[in-house]
């Protein structure tokens, strides 16, 4: 499987994750997306003609939506689709679709940030806030019936879709320390064995404690 890839994009990084959580292998090629525009010249663009990361191939299949790739990873590995009925199917689309959100709001304002893209940075950022404030609703009355991610006690391709965005909220100037759930959510998926980093994103033991949990020493 080649993975056209752009280190700091969300997105490919989302597809990466995935992969390395299921122990599948990835032949990444990267992409010099910025500044060099290499997705949106001629030879990627007969590829993909949106002109968008990650692209994956393999064989004759050709999928250019990170949704999708994770759906396909998710299925050759077996289980990260949360439950096999038509609720535990639409509760994954459902939360597919509020990872794009993610992506049209936190992603936005950290692209202007970081890349000078002009936007309306305040709307973006104020779509931001609406998001975590209803994933940190989810995620809170998902710890009092004692879940740990988004679908149960288990992570699925809901929790990748949407970690990558969060985790680097604050690169588009969104602070996450209002959403204590959503940052012990963070950590969770941090823990996860075969858990990968990316720029801006690290592993649970280069994280600051949490407030209020005890740690031995302390």
């Amino acid at each position: 499987m080649i993975l056209y890839d752009y280190v700091l994009s969300p997105n490919c990084y989302k597809a990466r994750l995935m992969a390395a959580l299921t122990e599948q292998k990835l032949d990444l090629k990267a992409l010099d997306v910025y500044p060099g525009n290499a997705h949106k010249q001629p030879a990627f663009l007969a590829l993909n003609p949106a002109g968008t990361v990650p692209v994956l191939t393999t064989g004759a299949l050709t999928l250019t939506d990170s949704a999708a790739i994770l759906v396909y990873l998710a299925k050759r590995a077996g289980g990260w689709l949360g439950e096999d009925t038509p609720e535990g199917a639409a509760l994954v689309q459902n939360w597919l679709a509020f990872a794009q959100g993610l992506t049209d709001s936190l992603g936005v304002a950290r692209l202007h940030d970081m890349l000078t893209v002009p936007v309306d940075i305040e709307a973006a950022r104020a779509r931001g806030i609406a998001a975590l404030r209803a994933l940190e609703a989810a995620l809170f009355e998902g710890r009092l019936a004692g879940r740990a991610f988004l679908l149960g006690d288990a992570p699925s391709i809901a929790d990748i879709a949407c970690f990558p965005h969060v985790a680097l909220a604050e690169d588009g100037g969104v602070t996450l320390a209002p959403y204590p759930s959503v940052r012990l959510w963070l950590r969770a998926v941090r823990a996860l064995p075969g858990f990968i980093e990316m720029p801006g994103i690290h592993r649970l033991h280069d994280q600051k404690p949490e407030p209020g949990i005890s740690h031995h020493g302390d």
